[in-house]
């Protein structure tokens, strides 16, 4: 499992100009905050921010302490 948490990765999108250039298919990527590829492509942001929630659950509810 990847160590990151949600707000060092981000959804990116490479435009078909771009992805030439870089050697990779246009569409959606998660990225680390430098930049780097983490996962993609994707077709819409709204997937790519899914792959995000799913590499980085919310953590769980904090249990209140009975006074």
């Amino acid at each position: 499992m990847l160590d990151m948490t949600t707000k060092e990765l981000s959804s990116r999108h490479v435009k078909l100009e771009e992805s030439l250039r870089l050697g990779v298919v246009s569409g959606w990527y998660t990225t680390k905050m430098s930049g780097t590829f983490v996962t993609g492509p994707h077709a819409t942001q709204e997937e790519a921010a899914l792959k995000i929630a799913e590499l980085n659950p919310p953590p769980p509810p904090v249990a209140k302490r009975k006074s």
